[in-house]
């Protein structure tokens, strides 16, 4: 071989590993993309969640104050619900949040692309 046939497969060498890093720069910002917008959408359903639980504890405080007869007491069992619901999400947290979080990002950055898996299959 010659010493252009050299300069040529390096600088073809060099252009696929250029190209390789630019799809590989891609690939990491897509998967950032996705875990920035999943964590996004968990932020705004806390935060509605958050709402929504504050809601309901109110209306189940009257609806008990008025049953009862006594509204501190109404404020005292609905408080003890919500530390009792707290204690219950804190002993399942491995099953109901870390679980599932390690899937989803193990799958989202160690799972092959659709077109890595085509190129296996074939």
């Amino acid at each position: 071989m010659s010493d252009i046939d050299y300069k040529k497969a390096w600088e073809e060498l060099q252009g696929y590993l250029k190209l390789q890093f630019s799809y590989g720069k891609l690939t990491a910002v897509e998967k950032l993309s996705i875990l920035l917008s999943a964590i996004a959408v968990f932020a705004v359903l806390l935060i509605i969640g958050g709402f929504v639980l504050f809601n309901l504890a109110t209306g189940i405080v009257l609806w008990l104050g008025d049953a009862i007869g006594i509204v501190w007491l109404a404020y005292v069992i609905v408080s003890v619900l919500l530390v009792l619901l707290m204690v219950l999400v804190f002993c399942m947290r491995k099953q109901w949040i870390v679980d599932p979080v390690t899937r989803f990002v193990t799958r989202l950055f160690l799972s092959p692309d659709e077109d890595e898996q085509k190129e296996a299959k074939q």
